[in-house]
């Protein structure tokens, strides 16, 4: 099991998610989240993991600028929210995000299953299984999960991955270190 840890706003903690065994962390960009950071800080954020740390770039931007500056972070993925239509086709992996409704989008590299879009409420369980079967790329599921919640999520919907924000806080983008742990812990229990 894949696991993306989400919401990241200082380096500290993405540190500590990687040693925990996160594959991926994830910052938000051009967001009106209480996790946004600057270019700058997201930039800091990414160099602080090694090399086999997937980094994403997390945004609801629908601004061709703003997300030249994303790429500028250097982030292997970017998880877009809005209907964006890239020009060109970037460097980095697209993830985008799904909820009930939406049609599946043809030029992403996986999509994640979140009706909350980056909202934190829970996930629709049936709607995500659904998305499982008829995907053609991977299917990351987000939305509500907590370390009491995610091994019955991953053993239900058997995503590719899995990605929390809200379930691993402390307060808006502080980590709690002991809900990473056993957020990462259930998941690999699963």
């Amino acid at each position: 099991m894949r696991i993306k840890i989400c919401g990241i706003t200082r380096p500290e903690d993405a540190r500590f998610a990687e040693q925990e065994g996160a594959d991926a962390i994830g910052v938000v960009l051009f967001s009106d989240s209480k996790r946004n950071v600057s270019v700058e800080r997201a930039q800091e954020i990414f160099s602080s993991v090694g090399p086999f740390t997937t980094t994403v770039a997390v945004t609801h931007t629908q601004s061709a600028e703003e997300l030249d500056q994303i790429l500028s972070t250097g982030a292997a993925a970017i998880q877009i929210f809005s209907p964006f239509a890239f020009k060109t086709r970037p460097k980095a992996r697209i993830i985008r995000a799904v909820a009930r409704g939406d049609p599946l989008p043809k030029d992403a590299d996986a999509i994640i299953v979140d009706d909350s879009h980056g909202g934190g409420r829970h996930c629709d369980l049936g709607y995500a299984e659904e998305m499982v079967r008829h995907s053609p790329v991977p299917v990351i599921l987000a939305g509500g999960l907590t370390p009491d919640n995610v091994g019955d999520a991953i053993r239900r919907v058997r995503p590719y991955a899995v990605d929390v924000a809200t379930g691993t806080e402390r307060s808006p983008g502080i980590k709690d270190q002991e809900k990473v742990h056993k957020f990462i812990a259930a998941c690999r229990g699963a």
